[in-house]
Parts: C-alpha cells; structure tokens; sequence
C-alpha cells in the first residue's frame, strides 16, 4: 500500500484523479485551491516574458488579491513574498504559495477524499488501463512535495 504522500502526490498525475479531486473540493467551497495549484502549474510551463507577466497578474487577482472571491487561504509571509515577487514576476513567482496550498489540501482536504464516494470511483479507476499524464509518481521539481510537520 502507497504511503498517503505518494498517494497525494500520484492523485496529481492522472487528469482523472485531479478532476475527481476537483469535483471534491467543489463540494466543500474549496475548489480555488486546486485551480491555483493548476493556474501556477501552467505559468511554469510559460517562457514568454509578456506572457509570463500576464498569466501571473491574472493569478493574483484571480486567487490572492484580498479582493478576489476566489482567494485562497496565504499566511502573511507568504503573501508578502507573493507581493515582493510581482514587482518583477517570473515562473516562479508563486511557488512558495503553490507549495503551502498544496500541503494545506494535503492536510486538510485529502483525508475526507480518501473516506468519500469519489475516491472509491478513482480507486475503480486505478484498477483500469488509465495512464498517468507525467512520465513518473514523483512530482517534478516543480511540484511543491515538501510537507511540513
């Protein structure tokens, strides 16, 4: 049996287990978590300079601006590094949040997924011929993994 890390870790390299996911977090009001984790995501996957600056802006307002409906849950420090961050964004101007939402869903989220009827649907899956969409389980270096205690 998959440690819950790798567990957590494996639900995120399946389209249909990020979906099945979402659809969870959908039904708690917590769904922004996840589309902030895939927005940031897709910045890292960007490398034209406007558009880097572009998708970034649309990150914050969409998920960290105190303003947005959709903001997501950030410690001060975060935030603030966030905020020093956007002067000049980047690729990787979001991890640090990237990586407390991801461990945030992973502590909070993740153990009422496991005991719901949608895990039991993506177990049903696991058994199938599906794929992951990324080459290994492991996260790639881009992928928040840390977990602290």
């Amino acid at each position: 049996m998959m440690s819950s890390v790798k567990t957590y870790a494996f639900l995120f390299l399946f389209t249909a287990g990020r979906k099945l996911f979402r659809d969870f977090l959908k039904c708690e009001y917590s769904e922004e978590n996840i589309l902030f984790w895939l927005a940031c995501e897709e910045l890292k996957k960007e490398s034209n300079p406007e558009a880097i600056e572009e998708k970034a802006r649309f990150i914050y307002e969409d998920y960290i601006s105190i303003l947005s409906p959709k903001e997501v849950s950030l410690d001060s420090k975060v935030r603030e590094t966030v905020n020093q961050n956007m002067v000049v964004p980047t690729t990787r101007t979001f991890d640090e949040a990237q990586l407390q939402i991801y461990t945030l869903m992973h502590r909070d989220s993740y153990p009422r997924f496991v005991n719901s009827p949608l895990y039991r649907k993506l177990a049903q899956l696991s058994n199938g011929d599906d794929k992951p969409d990324r080459p290994d389980p492991t996260p790639s270096a881009s992928t928040p993994t840390k977990a602290s205690s």
